[in-house]
């Protein structure tokens, strides 16, 4: 008996250190992909724009102006491409655990688009890779637990819709892509404007909501998420907390995304920039 149990237990360490094996070199192969996709995102990019100056404001809500003021983008060359880190906390449904995650994502200005990709540790030794891309007007969102599964492959117009918002929200990361003319911006009120992004064949809006001081402070839109396997529009809250400086420019630094939903608020994602780098050449 117990040589059978001893020949178990060789056996199930054996497959456990294949699985850990296959699953380390899958990640590997993972990452090479993504580094293959931004090394090709960025293809081609170039910052035509020089420098923002005080005129390129004119026509601006006074809010977003004071924004952009208050972003200290002002003398400063304009944003062509962008790459950040994230220290994050996420969940996958209501009530559900949290996990930690670290985040690379990667954004252009001229032709919008960004590449999200993060890791998650939801207990030793298991995780799930991800990564979510916007470009040329389309979203792509892919998932695999121990980057080996396919957990999802998500494409679609609500896939597109959901990560048109996301560039328009995320934009507060690189302040000076409110000029580009793919966005167009409405007074609200003395704290507020609705900014329109309009791009391949696709429009979405949503209500940026400043502070006295200029600083962003939330994001509010209709978008549309998967709930249950079935995709719904709802509302979609980012609300940002603190604010630093990044390289000359002040932008928010920690922050939360909730879903507005018939049971309440759905806090589901904690975020933390770590680093931030922008127009740098080796993005390129």
């Amino acid at each position: 008996m117990y040589r059978i149990l001893l020949i178990l237990l060789v056996g199930m360490l054996g497959v456990l250190v294949l699985v850990i094996a296959v699953s380390f070199f899958s990640n590997l192969q993972f990452n090479k992909n993504v580094d293959k996709e931004v090394k090709e995102f960025f293809s081609g990019v170039e910052n035509k724009g020089g420098i923002i100056q005080r005129a390129d404001l004119e026509g601006l809500p006074p809010v977003v102006q004071k924004w952009m003021e208050q972003s200290q983008v002002v003398g400063k060359e304009r944003i062509a491409a962008v790459r950040l880190k994230q220290k994050v906390s996420m969940r996958l449904k209501e009530g559900g655990p949290w996990m930690p995650a670290d985040v690379q994502q990667y954004f252009r200005v001229d032709e919008p688009g960004f590449i999200w990709q993060v890791k998650v540790d939801m207990a030793p030794l298991l995780y799930f890779a991800g990564k979510d891309k916007y470009e040329e007007g389309r979203g792509h969102m892919l998932i695999r637990f121990l980057s080996l599964v396919k957990v999802a492959d998500a494409t679609g117009k609500e896939i597109d819709q959901g990560a048109m918002l996301r560039y328009l929200a995320e934009s507060v990361w690189l302040p000076t892509a409110a000029l580009s003319n793919y966005i167009k911006w409405e007074e609200m009120d003395a704290n507020s404007a609705r900014a329109t992004m309009t791009y391949g064949g696709i429009t979405v809006s949503g209500v940026f909501t400043f502070n006295q001081k200029g600083e962003v402070v939330n994001f509010v839109a209709q978008r549309y998420g998967d709930f249950n396997g079935q995709y719904l529009m709802k509302t979609w809250v980012v609300n940002m907390k603190e604010h630093k400086h990044f390289n000359g420019i002040r932008i928010p630094s920690v922050g939360e995304v909730i879903w507005r939903l018939e049971t309440g608020d759905y806090n589901w994602y904690q975020f933390e920039i770590k680093d931030i780098e922008y127009n740098k050449p080796a993005v390129y």
